[in-house]
């Protein structure tokens, strides 16, 4: 596949789109599923969807488990962007490089795809793509499943410079002092407003506005909402006025679901706080804000 092609490929492909070219050599599938079940006292329970992956995936599709293989290990908080080297090494062991088009998937809200999606994009490869409603909807339309493990030949993935796409505590901190950049949080009401503490302090990144990730999803197909309904979601929150925006939630995960959704108006100044509320939460020299 060509730049140029890679450029104008759109950031969702549909369910018909996709089954229309399943097969085709260049593409690569990839299901990234993580399930979180939350825990009674705080905090989840991880688990790699591979097991549901064996029971039923799309025809053709790899299997991405993002925590144990695209987070970085040397890191102490869970799902960091790995550093270019052993991104770039993953990719090639799954065949995705020159010529080839990603389409990503996860079950439930899409925003394990997301988030290897803005992955992909940071390291300068352009020609990926979300399924829209990823497995929920596939399944609801009974478009057929495969149980064949899938491997693709290798291929070799060059890492370009970092695009700025993830960022840290400092970018925030300076967003924060300056007002220069919108903060968004993508966790429930009940965490923002402190009245759930689920990170250490409760609360928010001061200066923050709230876009649940949820709510940008149709609850039945996973899929996004159509471009009206997400412009006034998106702009009620003052989101939509030019200034660039960083979006975060607990561990960077849901917060990729925001970013993407102000990609699909065409909002290009969006990064993601990878360490999020993981990180921000539990060290009190960094301020945050609660309702009171």
């Amino acid at each position: 596949m060509t730049e140029a092609r890679a450029a104008t490929l759109p950031p969702l492909v549909d369910t018909a789109g996709l089954q229309r070219i399943l097969g085709d050599p260049g593409l690569r599938i990839f299901d990234t599923t993580v399930h979180l079940t939350p825990r009674p006292g705080g905090g989840y329970a991880i688990e790699g969807g591979r097991a549901q992956y064996d029971a039923g995936h799309i025809p053709g599709a790899g299997f991405i488990d993002v925590g144990a293989d695209l987070s970085d290990p040397q890191h102490a908080l869970r799902f960091m962007l790995p550093p270019p080297e052993l991104f770039a090494q993953r990719m090639s062991a799954w065949g995705v490089g020159p010529g080839t088009r990603v389409v990503l998937y996860n079950s439930g809200p899409t925003w394990w795809a997301t988030r290897v999606w803005f992955m992909l994009r940071e390291y300068g490869f352009d020609a990926a793509q979300v399924l829209d409603g990823g497995l929920d909807k596939w399944k609801l339309e009974g478009r057929p499943l495969d149980t064949a493990p899938c491997r693709y030949p290798p291929a070799q993935f060059v890492a370009g410079p970092p695009r700025g796409l993830f960022v840290g505590k400092d970018a925030v901190l300076a967003a924060v002092q300056r007002r220069d950049r919108h903060l968004v949080n993508a966790l429930s009401p009940e965490v923002f407003s402190g009245r759930v503490v689920g990170y250490g302090r409760p609360g928010r990144i001061a200066g923050s506005v709230n876009v649940v990730a949820k709510d940008l999803l149709d609850p039945l197909t996973q899929a996004f909402l159509p471009p009206d309904a997400l412009r006034e979601r998106l702009a009620a929150a003052g989101l939509l006025d030019g200034r660039g925006v960083i979006a975060y939630c607990g561990g960077g995960i849901s917060a990729t679901t925001d970013a993407f959704a102000l990609h699909l108006l065409g909002h290009e100044d969006v990064a993601i706080y990878d360490a999020s509320m993981n990180e921000w939460g539990p060290d009190p020299s960094l301020p945050m804000e609660r309702d009171a």
